[in-house]
């Protein structure tokens, strides 16, 4: 019997919406655990009351699911078996399988006593034509792979025990993979892994971008993927991509890498980061980071080396952390400053947090205070650290990173 990691930020949130008239759109990276993800939220709403009746679980991997079928097919199929007079709840997961998929979604979505959830690995899930198609009748649900808590949770690993070493199992987590199967495989070898997330790679890159999208230059597309894999955290742009990549005897245009940074982000395979003026208050359109889904992808892309360096490493593991605690981020720039990131949170309040490895001399201690402390406004600071013995200064908060990451602060 399968034994599933219970996800309950996600599984509040789809309670949240259940019997509300949006279709649940619950898209993420190849592997993240949606489909995982469904099958935890089916058994909640069975132990809810729920009868088994009323629900219709199909995995559209599966060919029998999908093949010699037209969509009308499977629409008919599911009304067949829908329970008259009270809410039935579908569930479609990779729906992108089936062609013309968006008509099966639209034609549910408009049946009577439908509580409609789908699942996609990708951009074709919302691409252009099916947003425009379900404009305001969708919510999405974007699913990351494990956090770091839920990645201790499925090693089985006492997070009370006050005498981990948590350094060692972060280095675990950001070397190996956060993806779930992923770590599951961890028992059997490391080259496991690194098939695993090679395949997965693969598989988006062939699948999801270049096939979609017709890219012909696939080696000039690679190499910008392992730029961007080896500048995580760096302010980036499509011109200075282009000129460096020109140095090295390959001529893209910056056009093109606009689009080829477009795709990655649409794939999941790296977040963009917004500048924000922290003066303003508003944000800007050039000079953005990113940052990567699952860091145990630099094995695939950039190798042993791994040029990423670990104060980076921790600022994308940072990142991550903030937009699955539901906010949006930017980083912050001012004439004199600049802070990792700043947040919103659903209230709509700012928050400033910075991200340094250790506070190992008094001048990288001046450095990272300093970034905050330049901020004039009375919104929650934080910097966060590897650092066991934390201070605060001039009203910001200095946290443990682990600590922090693992919600056990308790200062």
């Amino acid at each position: 019997m399968k034994q599933y990691i219970n996800r309950k930020e996600y599984i509040d949130n789809l309670l949240a919406y259940k019997d509300k008239d949006l279709i649940k759109v619950i898209s993420g990276f190849r592997r993240s655990g949606k489909s995982t993800l469904l099958e935890i939220y089916k058994k909640e709403l069975v132990q809810q009351g729920i009868n088994d009746q009323q629900i219709q679980f199909y995995n559209f991997e599966l060919p029998e699911n999908y093949l010699n079928k037209s969509w009308n097919d499977i629409y008919y199929s599911i009304k067949q078996k829908m329970v008259s007079n009270t809410i039935n709840y579908i569930f479609l997961d990779e729906v992108q399988n089936i062609p013309l998929f968006e008509k099966l979604v639209d034609g549910l979505y408009v049946t009577e006593n439908t509580d409609l959830y789908i699942t996609g690995s990708n951009a074709f899930l919302l691409s252009s034509e099916l947003a425009t198609l379900l404009s305001g009748r969708y919510v999405e649900i974007s699913i990351l792979p494990f956090s770091f808590r839920e990645y201790l949770v499925a090693r089985q690993i006492d997070t009370s025990n006050k005498y981990l070493n948590f350094e060692t199992l972060f280095f675990d987590y950001v070397n190996e993979t956060s993806l779930p199967k992923g770590v599951a495989l961890r028992q059997i070898g490391f080259d496991k892994i690194y098939d695993y997330l090679k395949a997965i790679y693969n598989t988006i890159i062939e699948k999801d971008i270049t096939q979609r999208h017709q890219i012909q230059d696939k080696r000039a597309f690679t190499n910008i993927v392992k730029f961007m894999a080896s500048h995580i955290g760096s302010p980036l742009s499509p011109s200075n991509i282009s000129k460096t990549l020109l140095q090295d005897g390959q001529k893209i245009h910056h056009a093109t890498v606009e689009k080829y940074l477009d795709y990655l982000v649409t794939s999941f395979v790296f977040y963009k980061i917004n500048r924000f003026d922290l003066k303003g208050k508003k944000q800007l359109a050039t000079q953005e980071k990113f940052y990567l889904i699952d860091l145990g992808l630099l094995n695939v892309l950039v190798g042993k080396d791994r040029l990423t360096d670990r104060g980076h490493m921790l600022e994308n593991i940072v990142y991550l952390e903030l937009i699955r605690r539901n906010n949006k981020v930017w980083t912050g720039t001012a004439r004199n400053t600049e802070v990792d990131f700043v947040c919103k949170n659903t209230s709509g309040e700012l928050s400033y947090y910075q991200v340094a490895w250790q506070l190992s001399n008094e001048n990288t201690k001046t450095r990272e205070f300093g970034a905050l402390e330049k901020i004039k406004d009375n919104y929650p600071k934080f910097l966060l650290t590897t650092d066991s013995f934390t201070q605060d200064k001039n009203g910001i908060r200095h946290i443990n990173v682990f600590a922090w990451l693992l919600d056990i602060d308790k200062k």
